[in-house]
């Protein structure tokens, strides 16, 4: 007996039958992520709801920018609003058209398991009023927080066509015959996506990259002073002193909050950039350890053989132990040729650190040795005026010659 599809919508056909392949931009993905984020933060009602533009050349459809949609509800159903969608529409064509970008498909939030029947009013009705061959991205949310390295973006592309939705008969009966064509139902089929990035896109991309890396939440300043006003009219409760001596008190010890500088913000995004593929690499060089090492016995040199139980070998693959072997072999490209030279101008260098480090330390023991030298100039000042004075009372009307606050008394 044929097991049944767990979802009716989906066809049963390939997606490399029609042809069809899907370009999708980057600035895309961050309007879906950042309406998803604010619907949730916020606790809106309603569905998720968004149209896709874009371009259509040929079999290849283009998916450069994403607006979101104003629903409503009819009869149990959610729709879009035909005259805001309309005004909408027309303003992004407007605003992008060097080159002309059209409708070519809208977004929701779906699972896993493919489109249900709640998003087929809007898909029908974008399908006979803007676009017969409108695609559906579905964004997965369950995916979206599992963090793992190297794994699928958490959507997927359809498209969807009219097919005949004829019944299986079961094994052993006999179909029944019927005259006239089976009737013509939506189906979904998943298709093939790539990515693609503009130059203006991969700028937005990096100063998205550069501030997600060192976003903090900094107190307003107006906040600070309203609780630090409302902190200072406090009393404490014996009624004998204000309470803001004991917490300015306590707050001397507390730590300082600092802000960083652009040029900081920078250097700390580029070396969280190099601490993350650094990760990375290391990740990728330990998996590539533990398949060697895994391999059966009859893979390995006795040198190399190790105690694993057979249950845990790898499936040896010669697709994959060629490229390791490619991969080890430019390894001796990456050492320079003549290793002693390389040694010494790394040591030169090292030295050369090493040394503005000792110019740094021996600059400020000279300044704090002049700063020594001036207090200790003044003091010295100060007791022989004292003890003249004390030896002579009438010459409290001379002139003063105390050494200026840039004099070095050594």
């Amino acid at each position: 007996m044929g097991s049944a599809s767990p979802n009716p919508l989906i066809s049963s056909q390939k997606s490399s039958d029609s042809g069809v392949q899907a370009v999708l931009h980057p600035l895309v993905l961050l309007t879906i992520s950042d309406y998803i984020t604010r619907h949730t933060l916020r606790a809106q009602e309603g569905p998720i709801v968004g149209a896709m533009i874009g371009q259509q050349n040929g079999r290849e459809i283009t998916i450069e920018h994403a607006f979101e949609c104003a629903t409503i509800s009819q009869d149990g159903n959610v729709l879009l609003q035909p005259e805001w969608f309309a005004q909408r529409l027309d303003q992004m064509k407007a605003i992008h058209n060097s080159p002309q970008l059209d409708l070519v498909g809208w977004y929701t939030v779906l699972p896993k398991s493919g489109p249900t029947p709640a998003i087929l009013p809007i898909h029908g009705w974008i399908l006979s009023e803007h676009n017969e061959s409108s695609l559906l991205l579905a964004f997965h949310p369950e995916e979206a927080v599992q963090h793992s390295a190297g794994s699928k973006l958490p959507l997927t592309i359809y498209e969807s066509n009219y097919e005949a939705d004829e019944p299986k008969a079961e094994q052993g009966e006999d179909k029944e015959m019927r005259d006239g064509d089976p009737p013509l139902k939506l189906k979904f089929r998943e298709l093939p996506y790539s990515m693609e990035t503009g130059e203006a896109e991969m700028i937005s991309m990096d100063f998205v990259a550069r501030g997600a890396g060192n976003a903090t939440v900094v107190e307003p300043r107006e906040q600070k002073k309203a609780a630090t006003k409302s902190s200072t009219t406090e009393t404490d409760p014996k009624g004998k002193k204000p309470a803001k001596v004991a917490e300015a008190q306590d707050t001397d010890h507390e730590p300082q909050e600092l802000v960083l500088s652009r040029e900081d913000e920078e250097m700390v995004a580029a070396l969280t950039a190099k601490a993350n593929a650094i990760k990375m690499l290391q990740s990728r060089v330990n998996l590539l350890s533990t398949y060697l090492e895994r391999l059966p016995p009859s893979y390995l040199s006795p040198n190399n053989a190790t105690n694993v139980d057979p249950d845990q070998h790898t499936t040896p693959s010669h697709t994959i132990l060629r490229s390791i072997q490619a991969l080890v072999d430019r390894l001796s490209h990456l050492v320079p040729s003549d290793t002693n030279a390389y040694q010494l101008e790394m040591l030169s260098e090292a030295n050369d650190v090493r040394l503005m480090e000792l110019l740094n330390d021996v600059m400020q023991s000279v300044t704090e040795a002049r700063d020594v030298g001036r207090k200790y100039g003044v003091v010295e000042n100060a007791k022989s005026h004292v003890k003249k004075l004390l030896d002579n009372p009438g010459s409290l009307g001379q002139t003063f010659n105390f050494a200026g606050s840039g004099d070095l008394a050594i």
